[in-house]
């Protein structure tokens, strides 16, 4: 068969056969003996297309992105029975412990392991893995051994060692980063350790860092590369709904798009925004967007810290965010400790904190830790995305700026549209940073023109 980077417009090997003459067809298909014949529905270099093949070079990550349907699970299955068994027939794989991680454990059995394009469906069955239910593992019979985990469970990681890991879905785990941290820390057998990423683009801080790295390589793909495997009437259906819609982009043509459609914040301006030297502040204050409820399950409870420089009329007034010390599940008493210590670390003269929800319960928190804090109670009459436009308004005119770091908060801030929040759980971070830029520009600019409107 000649190579396909030779043949135009050809993709894989089945490309080749399928528009091949027929007297050509007979002549490959009659050349391979009977084993290559019952071996050619499992040796995915013939199959595949460009973007489910590993890069060559020297990489540690390797990260599919694409749109729905467009052949990312069987990529990620096929890349795990390269490592345990080998590309070809005849080689031998180096991987003996594999780490399958997805969001839930029901997602990783049902799709990765059981699932149409799964490793099962994908092995010959002279080389199916095992599925032991009780402990969560597959065993191939040649000793590998992948264990399954959950992306809500990120210290089931700690402790095992791996020297591949397959990580499906990865821009919708919920606790993304200390899974991913988990990973990286037990990703450390063998003389290559190596990870395959498998993810419909989403704009979450943990998939940028992984992009960002210089060890990691992509390939990318549209639904319709794999159009040959898709129902026709789906294709219409999803282009005719989504065609030309940033959900479209992101989940057809497999775009990594910086923020919601018409987010009051973007990452491009934020960028712009970044400072790297704070200056001397006016006022700092600490703000905080308490959670209902304080256990594990809880939303975070946000805590902004930002200073200002208020010199002049309102108009020159600037203001630097300095910090995200939002806590995540976390107790009355640990994010009012939370609290507090940033405003010690950063001088702050004030603590503002919301208190709709909590009432007179969140100053007692507070002041149980510190009775003498300078403490602000805030009540929002507005809904959240009303409360974010003026502040919103002062990013548009340059007047706050981001020191590096804030990563969770500003990925917040990239879901927040005119219409609402369009991310998972509550905009705790944002609404601290709303309430931290309130208390030091909006309310002291009300105060300071009004005493100048008694006088015209």
């Amino acid at each position: 068969m000649p190579s396909t980077s030779t043949v135009p417009g050809l993709k894989s090997g089945a490309d080749w056969i399928a528009c091949a003459p027929r007297a050509e067809q007979e002549k490959f298909l009659e050349g391979l003996s009977e084993g290559a014949l019952l071996a050619l529905p499992y040796i995915f270099e013939f199959w595949a297309l460009p973007h489910q093949l590993p890069p060559e070079g020297d990489w540690r990550s390797w990260i599919i992105m694409g749109g729905r349907g467009a052949g990312k699970t069987r990529a990620g299955a096929e890349w795990v029975r390269a490592q345990v068994e080998g590309a070809r027939p005849l080689d031998v794989g180096t991987a003996r412990r594999v780490a399958l991680v997805g969001e839930t454990v029901d997602q990783v059995r049902e799709v990765m392991i059981f699932g149409d394009s799964g490793i099962l469906a994908c092995s010959p069955p002279d080389r199916r893995p095992k599925w032991e239910a009780t402990r969560k593992r597959l065993v191939w019979p040649n000793g590998a051994v992948a264990q399954v985990f959950s992306a809500h469970d990120p210290e089931g990681l700690r402790g095992p060692q791996f020297d591949a890991a397959w990580a499906d879905e990865l821009a919708k785990w919920k606790k993304a980063e200390e899974t991913w941290d988990m990973l990286q820390f037990g990703l450390r057998l063998g003389a290559n350790p190596r990870q395959c990423i498998t993810t419909t683009p989403r704009n979450v801080g943990i998939l940028r860092k992984i992009l960002a790295n210089p060890s990691t390589v992509v390939t990318h793909a549209p639904t319709e590369a794999n159009r040959a495997h898709l129902a026709e009437s789906f294709l219409q259906e999803v282009r005719a709904r989504y065609a030309g819609s940033r959900l479209g982009r992101q989940e057809l043509d497999g775009e990594l798009l910086d923020e919601a459609e018409g987010a009051l914040w973007t990452l491009a301006g934020l960028e712009a925004a970044r400072v790297k030297d704070a200056p001397a502040f006016d006022r700092i204050v600490v703000a905080v967007d308490p959670p209902v409820t304080g256990h594990a399950g809880s939303d975070a409870c946000g805590i902004v810290v930002a200073g200002a420089v208020t010199q002049g009329p309102p108009g020159d007034w600037r203001a630097v965010v300095l910090e995200d010390a939002s806590v995540t599940g976390a107790a009355p008493s640990v994010w009012a400790e939370a609290a507090i210590a940033a405003m010690e670390r950063h001088g702050a003269e004030r603590l503002v904190a919301e208190v709709n929800q909590g009432g007179d319960l969140v100053e007692s928190v507070i002041r149980q830790i510190d009775p003498l804090v300078p403490f602000r109670a805030v009540r929002a009459a507005r809904g959240k995305a009303a409360r974010a436009e003026p502040i919103a308004a002062l990013y548009e005119q340059g007047r706050v700026g981001h020191v590096a770091g804030l990563d969770a908060l500003e990925d917040q801030m990239c879901r927040m549209t005119a219409r609402g929040y369009e991310g998972r759980g509550s905009p705790d971070r944002v609404d601290a940073l709303v309430w931290a830029l309130h208390d030091l520009m909006i309310v002291p600019a009300a105060h300071w023109r009004r005493p100048r409107l008694r006088g015209l």
